[in-house]
């Protein structure tokens, strides 16, 4: 079962039955997406998100039917946030996609812009940075096709936490995030690139997330209380795939 919300803010909001077809609509968003990008600009660029809820989308697209509709050579994988670890901790958000996506698809090294979470944070924020001014070029805010993102129970996304003095930011494009334990430090794109993107991709899903779901869905991104209800672009779109669970209180 699904059901379309047109949300206050021009929010797209769709209500799916649960985490699988939740991955399955994202899976066919992915791929429409991929094609009118390759079509239009010859290249298909996303930004990627960490997190549990995303898995099962990138284990969907890395199996058939749906890895051999996306033209691989011409996708370019950035991270929306990673945490400060190895790449080969099983914290770190570019082993999650690795292992589940870019490690079984015909994708070229050079087409994945990892984020070096190893580094000292304010140095890897800067090379990611300059990484992503190499790609796209000029002196503007990047363009990304599809920025996919998750929230969290508190209402964050991408590593942009309530409260944070990195909401705040407007001159940079990625910015190192010091967090006490559990969360560790991390490294996230700012709300000015996220806000940038053509189209954004919400996947949430779990009953512990209806109460902040519902206020941003209603009024989060007047308030400002939550950095996932500050996701607004500014000519794209945004839509929101979330299961029975989590629109409780839409």
């Amino acid at each position: 079962m699904e059901t379309l919300v047109k949300a206050e803010g021009g929010r797209n909001v769709q209500v799916l039955s649960d985490l699988e077809a939740i991955s399955h609509e994202a899976a066919s968003l992915f791929i429409n997406a991929s094609r009118d990008s390759i079509a239009a600009r010859k290249q298909f660029v996303v930004a990627i998100s960490g997190g549990s809820t995303p898995r099962r989308l990138y284990t969907l697209l890395s199996s058939s039917p749906c890895r051999d509709q996306v033209d691989w050579q011409k996708v370019h994988f950035f991270w929306a946030d990673e945490r400060c670890v190895r790449k080969e901790d099983e914290a770190s958000n570019f082993k999650m996609v690795f292992d589940r996506l870019l490690s079984k698809v015909p994708i070229p090294n050079q087409n994945i812009h990892r984020i070096k979470g190893e580094e000292e944070p304010e140095k890897a924020a800067r090379d990611y940075e300059a990484d992503i001014k190499e790609f796209f070029g000029g002196s503007g805010l990047p363009v990304f096709d599809l920025v996919l993102l998750g929230m969290g129970e508190d209402g964050h996304t991408a590593s942009l936490f309530p409260g944070s003095k990195s909401l705040e930011e407007t001159a940079r494009l990625a910015i190192p995030v010091y967090l006490k334990k559990p969360y560790g430090n991390r490294i996230t794109l700012t709300l000015p690139v996220l806000n940038n993107a053509a189209q954004i991709l919400f996947l949430v899903a779990g009953i512990s997330k209806a109460t902040v779901l519902s206020e941003i869905v209603s009024d989060g991104e007047k308030k400002g209380k939550f950095p996932a209800g500050r996701i607004r672009p500014l000519q794209g779109k945004v839509i929101w795939l979330i299961d029975q669970a989590a629109a409780g209180g839409v």
